[in-house]
């Protein structure tokens, strides 16, 4: 999953995509609304986490824009202002939820994980195929009963495979989906990880490379 974090409080932003990251997401950071619309014209997000009070272009702008073109992520906002009109308010023009600051960061993983779910095609709450059964919320994962060990990135180039259902899926998708903005697109990164990703899940091998197209788990 990748989502976008737009933030004026650098701090806070920073730590929010950092929590994110450990939680296997692929995140990037916009300080100001002005970089989250720039950022989303770019790439395509999966859930949007979106400050309302944003200098150049305020939040709630940067969510009727994004609205009114159609675009396919899921924006969660956060705003100090918590009172219900603020809320309501919020959702009105278009945010599919709200949380309010001061926020415990474990609400904040399943909302986003929550949003992740809707903006793509229903999935399973947990992932099963080929023996391989990966969960999300636990981060964990097992083949025919054992557990496997991923690193953060194998966790997200699997969860991709597999929400992928059988589908070939490129290089460059990986890349989309695994990782953020500041990964060089033709590093071998993708090639690396799907081989440290197959050694761990061990024999026989299950995710075939699709020559000069992908990958298929």
């Amino acid at each position: 999953m990748r989502v976008l974090v737009v933030e004026d409080e650098r701090v806070l932003a920073d730590a929010i995509a950092t929590g994110l990251r450990r939680e296997a997401l692929a995140v990037d950071v916009a300080y100001d609304g002005a970089g989250a619309l720039d950022r989303a014209g770019v790439n395509e997000y999966d859930v949007i986490v979106l400050d309302r009070d944003l200098p150049r272009v305020h939040g709630d702008e940067v969510c009727k824009r994004l609205v009114a073109r159609r675009y396919p992520a899921r924006i969660i906002m956060l705003t100090a202002a918590g009172e219900l009109d603020d809320k309501v308010e919020g959702l009105s023009i278009g945010a599919d939820d709200y949380l309010a600051k001061p926020f415990a960061f474990v609400e904040l993983i399943a909302r986003v994980r929550a949003l992740g779910r809707r903006a793509a095609a229903p999935l399973p709450p947990v992932l099963e195929r080929a023996g391989i059964t990966l969960d999300p919320a636990r981060r964990e994962v097992q083949r025919d009963g054992r557990t496997v060990d991923l690193t953060r990135k194998e966790f997200a180039v699997l969860e991709v495979l597999l929400s992928a259902d059988g589908a070939v899926v490129s290089s460059e998708q990986l890349l989309e989906k695994a990782w953020d903005e500041h990964i060089d697109p033709f590093t071998n990164v993708v090639r690396v990880t799907m081989m440290t990703l197959r050694k761990k899940l061990g024999d026989p091998p299950i995710i075939e490379t699709v020559p000069g197209v992908g990958y298929r788990l």
